[in-house]
């Protein structure tokens, strides 16, 4: 019997079954290289956050301004996502101020750079939708017009990460 599809679980039953037939012929794996060969160079906290701000400036310009953007090694994928948007709230004299920040788990400094690029979209988009709605989504593929896939295609490398080798 087969392991189940958790990163898939939302998705219809024949899209599963042919993801499944895909592993048990091993080409899942040459499918994901074959489309997302290219890597990137942003491995360090301080790379992610000018990353991060490179694609809030030129998408969201007027978004409130963020604090930090870091990887975070203690994210667990099914637990918290990918990564996290925070707004801390700080009181200052009779002012408050909001500290906003980006967590992304660490597994993305090896990631397709362009699973990277999805993941700090779909981050940047809950500074201005909190909830995962059709503003939310519309947010997102405006920032990157490929998301949806992008989207269903981490979930399946995320599945082959987690493939016996």
């Amino acid at each position: 019997m087969n392991p189940p599809l958790k990163y898939l679980a939302g998705y219809p039953a024949e899209l599963q079954a042919q993801v499944q037939s895909m592993i048990e012929a091993g080409k899942l794996g040459e499918y994901l290289q074959r489309r997302y060969a290219d890597t990137h160079e942003v491995r360090s906290d301080k790379a992610l956050f000018d990353y991060t701000q490179d694609l809030k400036q030129r998408f969201m310009r007027n978004a409130e301004p963020l604090n930090k953007v870091c990887y975070d090694a203690k994210l667990k994928i099914i637990q918290h996502a990918l990564g996290t948007h925070t707004r801390a709230q700080n009181a200052q004299g009779a002012k408050l101020k909001t500290r906003r920040e980006i967590r992304i788990a660490t597994l993305f400094r090896e990631a397709p750079a362009d699973f990277l690029r999805m993941i700090v979209v779909h981050e940047l988009a809950h500074i201005k939708e909190l909830e995962h709605n059709k503003a939310f989504y519309s947010l997102c593929q405006h920032m990157e017009p490929n998301y949806g896939q992008l989207e269903f295609d981490l979930r399946l490398w995320l599945t082959q990460q987690e493939l016996p080798q």
